[in-house]
């Protein structure tokens, strides 16, 4: 009988949405694995000025590029300094790159999105065909004109990235908001005499959360694969700082030589974009309710 009123009580209590795709979540054991890689290079970016085991801009130049050994456990570059610190500081500004830039692709997405859908008619349309037009054009070279006319610097790196990765979630946001518009919620809302503003940020953003979650983790490595490629063009991270796409572009340089310069700044890469791929990819099963029958 006891077990009985639990099975009831436990029934009638209920489960939430995040509740039920974080179990469902749990079960991919690629996407946990994912999960967890993220989250050390996240500890060691955060620790990286204490666990580092060089100096950053501690050089050797008598003893210049060395294999791996027990005393630098990556070796060294052609400047004698420590490719494990060089890592771990190039993963600072790489995951930085990557979270920054794609936080402020959401912000203007996930706004010019909301207002499209939310207002539609006219100005749906009007915001939407500038979306179409932005599509069109040549991403890369635009960030390229921008990093040659403003200057290279990191700042302007986040934001020229950020600025050209905001298309996509803009029409994913749209779609959600028309979806949403239409819901009893939101008519009681309006009924109430919320303003769209307070409609919109109070009870549709947060309605769509899901897509907006898995899109954040598949644009992140989107955004430092790009990062990697225009510091390999030598437009992207400048000296002094590094990331690991300014330390695989000197590695490719002299692989034939010291092919260490390029295999552990390309392994650290790898890794971190394959998790955030599985993680994403978790994640977008985790919370697409209609193709999981548990």
């Amino acid at each position: 009988m006891s077990t009985l009123l639990t099975d009831i009580a436990a029934a009638e209590e209920g489960t939430s949405l995040w509740k039920d795709a974080w179990l469902r979540l749990r079960k991919n054991r690629l996407a946990i694995v994912g999960l967890c890689v993220l989250l050390v290079c996240i500890v060691l970016a955060l620790l990286t000025p204490l666990i580092a085991p060089y100096a950053y801009d501690a050089q050797d130049l008598d003893l210049g590029a060395t294999p791996p050994s027990a005393e630098h456990w990556l070796g060294t570059d052609i400047f004698g300094r420590d490719m494990l610190t060089q890592i771990l500081y190039g993963g600072r500004i790489s995951l930085a790159v990557g979270f920054i830039a794609t936080a402020v692709a959401l912000l203007i997405g996930i706004t010019w999105g909301a207002i499209a859908g939310y207002a539609g008619g006219r100005v749906d349309a009007v915001m939407m065909r500038l979306v179409d037009i932005l599509y069109a054009l040549p991403f890369m070279i635009f960030i390229i004109l921008l990093m040659v006319v403003f200057g290279r610097n990191l700042l302007l790196l986040f934001l020229a990235i950020g600025a050209v990765e905001w298309l996509t979630m803009a029409r994913i946001m749209r779609g959600q908001v028309q979806s949403l518009r239409q819901q009893e919620f939101v008519e009681a809302a309006i009924s109430l005499g919320l303003s769209p503003g307070t409609i919109i940020r109070r009870h549709l953003i947060p309605n769509a959360l899901g897509p907006i979650i898995v899109y954040t983790t598949l644009t992140i490595p989107s955004v430092m694969l790009l990062e990697a490629f225009l510091s390999f063009l030598g437009l992207g991270v400048q000296p002094p700082q590094t990331s690991w796409g300014l330390l695989i572009s000197y590695g490719a340089e002299t692989m034939e030589e010291y092919p260490w310069l390029l295999i552990f700044p390309g392994l650290a890469l790898t890794v971190t974009l394959f998790s955030l791929n599985f993680l994403g990819d978790g994640l977008r099963d985790a919370l697409d309710v209609r193709g999981s029958k548990d």
